[in-house]
């Protein structure tokens, strides 16, 4: 859960940042140009990515785990029966990776 929880804390600053510096620029009515305009962009994607990362991470250090207790020499100390338990953490991690990889491809397309 620590593992899901920062990772949507990554994706979710990263589209922000990428958000908040669009929208910033687009306010300025001075002329003037930041330094590096894409840096924000840049910085998005690589923490939205890093979140993406997170999430893969987790989901397979989870079914590894799952896949340990299922041997037969722990399912009684595990309390895991003959079929194998859906976990709303699994769940919750797959549908968060395809939230990220969205608002990664929306930033990285300029869809957002």
């Amino acid at each position: 859960m620590a593992w899901i929880r920062t990772a949507v804390s990554l994706i979710s600053f990263g589209f922000t940042i990428v958000q908040f510096f669009q929208r910033f620029s687009q306010m300025q009515s001075d002329g003037s140009r930041p330094l590096s305009p894409g840096a924000p962009r840049v910085l998005g994607l690589a923490l939205i990515g890093v979140g993406i990362l997170c999430l893969v991470i987790s989901s397979w250090q989870y079914r590894q785990g799952i896949k340990y207790m299922w041997q037969p020499e722990f399912r009684a100390i595990a309390g895991i029966g003959e079929k194998p338990i859906r976990s709303a953490a699994f769940l919750a991690a797959l549908v968060l990776l395809l939230i990220g990889l969205f608002a990664f491809l929306s930033v990285f397309f300029r869809l957002a």
